[in-house]
């Protein structure tokens, strides 16, 4: 299979199949309704705002941090899969908003409320591949995103869904972006 069209099935997956799994376990034992879980009164509150711009900024500063000549090994594995791929700021916002909806719905609205924040962030850290026991640098960019996640976790708690969404699209959508543009300098 070509890798974009890999890459789309994994966002189209991400964006259908983990909500669903998500909404099926809160239905499952809360009876929660699909459109109470997604809170879509909670979208066009302000802290959907600040929640693009929280992630804005801490992907700034994890682009910035990542500069050091210690993540150089990471990066250069991150850029040579981007530019494998080949994609363009479509792909990156399209792949952005899947793993901002489908993650958030199924880590913060799901597991979170059986797991609690703490252990939860610490699995999506896990998932994403950020700790490794072979490759001790890697377990940096983990310490570094892990603050990230908790913060989101917490935001869901205080702020809604949507605060989570937004922040998890609007960091990845600047991760993915500088990253394609380093891939094809």
């Amino acid at each position: 299979m070509h890798y974009k069209s890999l890459f789309y099935l994994l966002g189209w997956v991400t964006l259908i199949v983990f909500p669903f799994i998500g909404w099926y376990g809160i239905y499952y034992f809360n009876k929660t309704p699909f459109l109470e879980m997604l809170d879509l009164e909670s979208f066009y509150s302000p802290l959907t705002l600040i929640g693009l711009l929280f992630g804005f900024i801490y992907a700034f500063f994890i682009l910035l941090v990542t500069q050091f000549p210690i993540f150089d090994e990471i990066t250069q594995v991150q850029s040579r899969m981007i530019k494998e791929i080949n994609l363009n700021i479509f792909d990156i916002l399209f792949m952005s908003l899947c793993a901002g909806i489908g993650e958030e719905i199924l880590f913060r609205a799901a597991i979170q409320s059986w797991l609690g924040p703490l252990i939860t962030s610490f699995i999506f850290i896990l998932v994403h591949g950020y700790f490794s026991v072979r490759e001790w640098k890697r377990n940096l960019s983990g310490i570094l995103v892990f603050p990230f996640i908790l913060i989101i976790a917490y935001g869901y708690i205080e702020f809604g869904l949507w605060f989570g969404v937004a922040a998890h699209f609007s960091y990845d959508f600047l991760i993915f972006y500088a990253t394609i543009r380093d891939a094809k300098s």
